[in-house]
Formats: structure tokens, sequence, C-alpha cells
């Protein structure tokens, strides 16, 4: 283990001779055993001529990528579950593509040109590209994510409500294999918590005395953080809008300080019971290209751009609690809602590509 940054790292040796031990079952034959490592695999052979553990088949995150090398070494069908959109994936295929053309890295001048050969929707600003750039290690994992190689059908975490158009697409020139929509995946599944922080549930009296539809939810996501200076402007444009929000600001997502301290002099005492700290933005990856299809495609929302700064933000919270024109997105997107909810109720897209899925999976 090597500490760097204030952060522990695993540190593998990239060349010389090192040892790892692997424990094996009791009963196995130590003659007969042999061991191999291919593509990051370290395969073991125990001279057991059959494998009946009851799997009938290895479904594997698309980024797990080695985890077909498993399958089939096991001789075990394989299937790819991707939780990114459609439009994201494209997008990706579209990285590599560009980065062969010699379009990536572009430079600022480009960031508002419209990508070719994505009809025309996404500019090179919206793709998933990491903030650190595309290094080479970064496009490699891309270039295994999008390679189904053998496996047997691909499971999607979208709606047809959101992308059939893009998913037929898809399937004609990628894939010959099943796809099975079965998104949103988390309202098949019991209702839990994976957080490891704990719940603070002190709003819900707040919000219980709220008209309906009337409070703006602000957060900041798990990961993406922001500094001192966005939160000041952010608080001061959410203050002067005089509009009722509820602002999640998770612990650690304000670079180097305490919150509390930086919020503008007087913010407390000036929002009272208009709303409670809270806070979120879209920044990298994926988000960028699920923006631009939420405020250029699906019409429910619009991208805040340009810097945070206060005057911005409020007139960005009047345009969507105040105007006709977020009159016209809140319909829009209850009516998505209502879509989404019909998928996966019974004889919904969703719900019958699950049970399509499990007719497909029954056969091995």
């Amino acid at each position: 283990m090597r500490r760097k940054k204030g952060t522990w790292h695993w540190v593998e040796r990239s060349s010389g001779k090192f040892l790892r031990r692997v424990r094996l079952v009791e009963d196995v034959k130590m003659d007969v055993v042999e061991a191999s490592m291919e593509n990051g695999l370290l395969a073991s052979d125990d001279g057991t001529t059959e494998f009946d553990d009851g799997i009938s088949c290895i479904i594997y995150d698309e980024l797990m990528y080695f985890s077909e090398s498993v399958a089939n070494h096991l001789k075990l069908p394989s299937i790819v579950l991707r939780t990114i959109s459609a439009a994201t994936y494209i997008s990706r295929v579209a990285i590599l593509q560009l980065k062969a053309e010699g379009y990536i890295p572009f430079p600022d001048t480009m960031s508002q040109v419209r990508v070719p050969k994505l009809d025309s929707l996404l500019r090179f600003k919206d793709l998933p590209i990491s903030k650190f750039g595309t290094p080479d290690n970064f496009l490699q994992l891309i270039a295994h994510a999008c390679d189904i190689k053998s496996s047997s059908a691909v499971i999607w975490n979208t709606m047809d409500c959101l992308e059939e158009s893009l998913l037929v697409k898809q399937q004609k020139k990628q894939f010959p294999i099943p796809i099975f929509t079965i998104g949103p995946m988390h309202k098949f599944a019991p209702a839990s918590s994976c957080s490891l922080l704990k719940e603070d549930n002190n709003c819900i009296t707040w919000l219980d005395k709220q008209s309906h539809n009337s409070v703006l939810y602000i957060r900041w996501g798990s990961v993406a953080s922001i500094d001192e200076i966005e939160l000041a402007e952010m608080a001061r444009g959410l203050a002067n809008s005089k509009q009722p929000f509820l602002w999640v600001i998770r612990p650690g997502s304000i670079s180097g300080s305490v919150w509390i301290e930086l919020l503008p002099k007087g913010f407390i005492e000036t929002i009272g019971e208009i709303g409670v700290p809270m806070i979120c933005r879209p920044c990298f990856g994926d988000q960028r290209v699920t923006a631009r299809y939420e405020s250029h495609v699906w019409g429910i929302g619009f991208q805040l751009e340009n810097k945070l700064e206060s005057h911005e933000i409020e007139r960005a919270v009047k345009r969507l609690k105040v105007h006709d024109e977020g009159k016209e997105m809140r319909l829009r997107a209850k009516d998505m809602k209502e879509k989404v909810e019909a998928c996966f109720k019974k004889g919904g897209s969703s719900y019958n590509s699950l049970s399509e899925l499990e007719e497909f999976t029954s056969h091995w």
C-alpha cells in the first residue's frame, strides 16, 4: 500500500517477480492443478471435468468487461448490463471514431461545434469525456465496454418511451443479439438505502407545510464538488429568487471547507422558512449527454452553461418556477413521468421486456 495525497492506493509491480497466493478447495488434486493468466484473468484448473454450481449465465456490467472471459472459461453464456442511456453509449462510440479521425483532443474553439454523425444534436462539449481529458486508458476502457464480444444479449437500463429510435438504430448497426430494455431498473427492485451517510429527515416537516409542486429541489450528486465562490453565488441567487427550495449539501462536496461558514452574511436569516440548504449540478461524463437531451429532445429542462453567478441562478429559477416556459416544461415532465410509469406496469414495454428476458434465460 502506498499513500498519495491523503489516500491509500494498492500498487502492483509493473515488472519483475511477485507472489500471489490463492486458496483452493480442500479436496483438490494438487498434482493436476494448472493455472494461467490471460487478459488479466487468473484461471485455475483443478482437474474437475464438470462444473455444476446452479449458475446458468453471468450478467456483468459493461465496465467489468473481463467478466466475459470468466464466463467463457466456465463455458457459461454471458449478458452485458448497460446502466447508461443509449444516447451516452452512442456518444462513447463516437468518441472512439473521433479520436481515430484526429478530432480529439479538441480545442476550446470547437466546444460549440456539432459533432459529425450524431444527428447534429450533441456538441463537442456535450461528449461524455472525463474532466481530465481522454487518456489512452480511458479510451481503452470505452473500447472494451462498447465491445459485446461473444455475449448473448444486452440488458439496458432505459425505456422505449425515451430512446426507442436510438435503440433500433443501434441494433441494426451493431447488435445481432437481443436487447432487453428494462428501465428504470430500481422500480423492479425493493426499496433500500445504500448510502453510507445517515439519512436526515428533518426537512419532511417543513416540506409538508409547502404548497404542492412549489419547492425547488437542489442537490450536488454523490461525486461532484464545487468551490467556495460557487457556493456563495448559488446561495445569493437562490435567496434573491424568493422561491421555496430544498438544498442538499453532501459532506465533502465543498472543496476544503465547512459549507455553513461560507454562506453569504445574512443568508440563513434572509431565507428563514423559504428553504433548507442542499446542492447539485451536472459537470462531467454522461451528465453532459443527459442534460443536452433533457433540454433539446425531451424538453423537460434547460442547461446552466455559463459560470455560476448569482444573477444567472436567480434568472434560471424564475424561468423555471415563474415564467410560462417553466410551466410548459412541468407539463412535459408530468407527461413523461406518466409514460415511464406505464413502461414498468403490466403490459408496458419494460415489463414485457423483463418477461422476455426471463424466458430467454430459462432455456440455459
